[in-house]
């Protein structure tokens, strides 16, 4: 039984809320880099737990593997697409000197995406929705800081910033609204390449994004361990649900 997308909607409302919860935080006082990253690696492990725990399990229940190569094919695909039209963005409005506009316009595609992954998760049964919920609220709070931490350094007021968040937050929800609308009720083949594809762009995320931006600090015991802590503390979650 699928999901209700109301259900969906409404705990989609957390990640929705800790992203602004993120932006105002760092509007008035930016955390240090040490923490950011301390945070990147936790939410990082918190992601892959949900991958490893909760959607490879069920990929491995539907035995369809050319599903399973489709789904991650598409998902590596449009993750690498992604990249490279942000990344294109971003050079053009550095060059004409509104960096920012080319930032903005890379978050929106990240957080909306990420919102769609809600709705993949949803598509598996409520509890990998739920517990997707959890990680990606973690990865949400730290792209609200990382965004605000960067519109303060140009100088936006305080009011503009906030408000810039929580329009890049509303696009989780638009996306988790497309994502439950569009996914609810899959099963067979459709079930196994949209698992895989959330699980491939999940894994990208990990490696490629968290991973990528934590790193840019020098890494302490502490900051590395918080990677397996996230790791541990969400699949003891997942076995106590």
């Amino acid at each position: 039984m699928s999901t209700p997308l109301s259900q969906i909607l409404g705990l989609t409302l957390i990640p929705v809320f800790a992203t602004v919860l993120g932006g105002a935080i760092a509007t008035f006082r930016t955390p240090s880099e040490k923490l950011r990253s301390l945070v990147q690696h936790f939410a990082a492990g918190v992601v892959l737990a949900v991958v490893a725990g909760e959607l490879l399990p069920e990929m491995t229940k539907e035995h369809r593997p050319v599903g399973v190569v489709i789904g991650f094919v598409l998902g590596v695909a449009l993750m690498l697409g992604v990249k490279a039209v942000t990344e294109r963005i971003e050079g053009r409005s550095g060059s004409s000197g509104n960096s920012k506009a080319g930032l903005l316009t890379a978050v929106g595609i990240d957080v909306f995406l990420d919102g769609l992954l809600i709705g993949v998760g949803f598509a598996a049964g409520e509890r990998v929705g739920t517990l997707l919920v959890i990680a990606l609220t973690l990865e949400l709070l730290f792209l609200g800081i990382s965004v605000a931490a960067s519109l303060a350094e140009a100088k936006f007021p305080r009011s503009r910033n906030i408000l810039t968040v929580t329009g890049l937050a509303g696009l989780v929800a638009v996306g988790a609204w497309l994502g439950g609308s569009l996914l609810g009720g899959l099963s067979g083949l459709s079930l196994e390449i949209v698992l895989s594809f959330g699980a491939a762009a999940l894994m990208y995320l990990v490696v490629e994004e968290l991973l990528t931006e934590a790193h840019e600090v020098q890494e302490t015991p502490l900051i590395t361990a918080s990677f397996f802590a996230g790791f541990v503390a969400l699949y003891l979650l997942e076995l106590m649900a």
